[in-house]
């Protein structure tokens, strides 16, 4: 439970209010209004300042609530000043008691008037603001249609025929074209190298040896030799 700090400003509204309920009660009681009556008076007036107070803190239109603020100021600020030696208080005018006899009924008026007055309606709320549509995305220019050529994939090479044992037998021949020229030079010479050394003409698979040549074309070369 949360304990009241006493502090200066409180410590002054208490005596301050306790004045001014003092002040109330002596001229009430010097206006002819004696007993409980009197010390009614300052209750009336404090309670109708806390409804002023109240009713101008809560609403916007808050006219009716200051002009009954300041009634219940001046009947206390009246009051406090009237019993400073202002005012005989043996001796009260007229006009001041048909006041203080009066003041039941205004402070009732006043006060109903706060509490049962009409509250401004609650604001609508406010229409939302409308959402700004995004912004429109460019338009994505034409991508040209792209074609595209594939290189034909190369055939599977295929292994070579078995060539017949009747091919193989044979010897096959080359044209005399096949042979480069040069190549038939060198090897004439060969050949007039070995038939000198030897007596004997070459044959065709010392001069493939010697050349380096496959059988066909060596064989070629030694039929252009003969």
């Amino acid at each position: 439970m949360s304990r009241i700090r006493i502090d200066a400003v409180l410590v002054q509204a208490v005596i301050a209010g306790a004045l001014s309920f003092a002040h109330l009660h002596d001229l009430a009681e010097a206006a002819g209004q004696d007993g409980w009556k009197a010390w009614a008076y300052p209750i009336s007036v404090d309670l109708l300042l806390v409804a002023a107070w109240r009713r101008m803190r809560t609403t916007a239109d808050n006219r009716a609530a200051w002009a009954w603020f300041i009634i219940a100021l001046a009947a206390s600020l009246g009051a406090n000043v009237a019993t400073a030696g202002l005012l005989d208080l043996n001796d009260v005018p007229a006009w001041l008691r048909i006041l203080v006899a009066g003041w039941p009924a205004l402070a009732f008026l006043g006060g109903t008037l706060l509490v049962h007055a009409p509250t401004a309606a609650p604001e609508a709320d406010p229409k939302p603001a409308p959402v700004p549509a995004p912004p429109a995305a460019p338009a994505a220019e034409p991508v040209p249609d792209v074609t595209v050529e594939r290189a034909p994939e190369p055939a599977p090479e295929l292994p070579p025929a078995p060539a017949s044992e009747e091919a193989a037998a044979s010897p096959v021949s080359a044209p005399a074209s096949a042979v480069p020229p040069a190549l038939l030079d060198h090897a004439r010479k060969l050949a007039d190298t070995h038939q000198a050394t030897t007596g004997s003409r070459i044959d065709s698979a010392t001069l493939r040896a010697r050349l380096g040549v496959p059988a066909p074309l060596a064989d070629a070369i030694t039929a252009q030799l003969a």
